[in-house]
């Protein structure tokens, strides 16, 4: 099965940035990012990048060169960013919000590092670094020695924009490289497809090391619109809302745990600053549609919710779905809906053929958004970048590892992780379909299923719940889901917890769950 998408043209050096310089020279007094009360414009942002990349290129760091980004979101950030680009560099976000083990362990895995851009406030994050650490604030005066015209860079979409870490399968954090191509592609189609427009001004939520913080930071950017940035380390719901509420942001990019929350907090207060948006684009995580359901149905929200899927080694997004469409009578897993301009989504079974619509089979993305691998490729995982034969034509496929079908409406539906089943009794068990049917319970806010092992080494499942008001009743909890699943699918235990914790990205933070369970002494 495969599902295409649009054929859009795109120019013949699809370069990111260039979209940005084009904005700066039509409307160079638009304000581009506001950081702390501070407004910057197009023209001033356009200068400082220029100034930075050549900087960069004088110290021999131009195109082909990997600079490492550690700072917290500011203006800076995004001059350091934009000015690593110019030079045709690729820029590496290393997230002041990872803990310092963390960093130590992401600073090894990118070979070839340049350097490392901070200031006083990140540096000693890095210092443990083999290469040189720069303080973006000490150069302020060199820097505005330097031409604050655009670098003669020769720069093509092959290019590498960035690279961002994933976690990777085999427990070694894998350094996914995306091209020029991709990224402009994927930015095009959110303005064309949405009519994004220097009015759709943004916020950035999300950690700064996600990958989908990446299109967030530059896709207003790229639409003449003004980027708006938290002077927050890590994400505070009581914060976003208020500039949410305080300022005239149209479009928000966000993992689907965050989304909840912000909606918690506006349902709480009865406030409307979410429902005046024009987009929430969120994903990254199996979805709890129940969730969102009564806030999305308040009368004047005007606020259309896009669930979206993709990959970081496929520049992030490749599928969108309007949930205006989900009828949870009908869906038993809201869409993640169809692909995004110039990419292809096949359907395969586990000898690389195209299974029939509405079987299920591994996800594979084909098109200019297949990135240029990992930068520390040499494992398992770099296959799954690979060429098939289609029409007689070889065909560049990344495997995502992602198990799904296509349903009669033509939308593309993920039913979780090839690789994250496990036999429970005999059974093979995916936890986001335990999820789910938790989350369906009255009375169940939210829920999270761990795998655990019992002391025979046997798999058995954990369920951590939110509840709605008091704590469930186990014995309780059990009886319901056992109307909806087999018995081989209901968790062994269930605790109730006043929250699910989230990772910097804002996904569910199971590894913070497992070792609460070890510090019970459960497992």
């Amino acid at each position: 099965m495969i599902l295409q998408g649009k054929r859009v043209a795109l120019p013949s050096a699809p370069v990111v940035h260039k979209r940005f310089e084009a904005h700066a020279e039509a409307t160079p007094d638009a304000v581009a990012v506001v950081c702390a009360g501070r407004r910057t414009t197009y023209a001033e942002l356009n200068a400082r990048a220029n100034r930075f990349a050549h900087h960069l290129i004088a110290r021999g760091h131009g195109r082909g060169a990997k600079v490492g980004v550690c700072l917290d979101y500011s203006t800076d950030m995004v001059v350091a960013i934009l000015g690593t680009l110019k030079a045709g560099a690729a820029y590496v976000p290393f997230d002041p919000s990872y803990p310092a083990a963390r960093l130590r362990l992401l600073l090894g895995q990118v070979p070839g590092l340049a350097l490392i851009v901070a200031s006083p406030a990140t540096a000693g994050l890095v210092a443990s670094a083999a290469v040189e650490v720069v303080d973006i604030e000490g150069l302020s005066d060199h820097l505005a020695t330097l031409p604050a015209t655009a670098p003669d860079v020769r720069i093509t979409g092959d290019d590498v924009c960035y690279a961002v870490f994933t976690s990777g399968s085999t427990g070694t954090p894998k350094t996914a490289a995306v091209r020029h191509e991709g990224w402009f592609n994927l930015l095009n189609w959110l303005t064309l497809e949405y009519g994004l427009h220097a009015g759709s001004h943004n916020l950035v939520v999300s950690a700064f090391g996600f990958d989908l913080s990446q299109r967030s930071l530059m896709a207003p950017l790229f639409c003449g619109a003004t980027q708006y940035l938290m002077a927050s380390r890590n994400f505070d719901a009581a914060m976003a809302y208020r500039m949410l509420d305080q300022h005239d942001i149209r479009v928000v990019h966000c993992a689907s745990s965050t989304l909840y929350l912000l909606v918690d907090w506006e349902t709480a207060r009865g406030g409307d600053a979410l429902t005046r948006l024009d987009y929430m684009l969120f994903g990254g995580e199996p979805l709890h549609a129940e969730r969102l359901t009564d806030w999305a149905r308040r009368a004047g929200n005007t606020c259309t919710l896009l669930h979206q899927y993709g990959v970081a080694e496929c520049t992030d997004v490749a599928t969108s779905f309007d949930l205006a469409g989900y009828r949870p009578g009908v869906h038993d897993i809201a869409p993640v809906g169809t692909p995004a301009y110039n990419t292809d989504i096949h359907v395969l079974d586990d000898r690389m053929r195209q299974v029939a619509p509405g079987e299920y089979g591994e996800i594979c993305i084909s098109g200019p958004s297949v990135g240029a691998g990992y930068l520390n490729g040499a494992g398992p995982e770099s296959d799954r970048f690979t060429t098939v034969v289609a029409d007689g034509e070889p065909l560049r496929l990344y495997r995502t590892g992602d198990r799904g079908h296509v349903n009669e409406a033509g939308d593309l539906v993920i039913a979780g992780r090839m690789d994250a089943q496990v036999k429970v009794r005999g059974m093979r068990i995916d936890p986001a379909d335990v999820e789910r049917a938790l989350g369906r319970l009255a009375g169940v806010r939210q829920a999270a299923v761990v795998v655990d092992r019992t002391d025979a080494g046997d798999a058995e499942l954990i369920a951590f719940l939110v509840p709605e008001d008091g704590d469930l009743d186990d014995n309780d909890v059990r009886a319901r889901l056992l109307e909806a699943l087999p018995r081989n699918m209901v968790p062994t235990r269930f605790r109730n917890v006043p929250r699910i914790p989230l990772s910097p990205h804002g996904k569910v933070d199971r590894a913070a769950l497992a070792e609460e369970l070890r510090q019970a002494g459960i497992s």
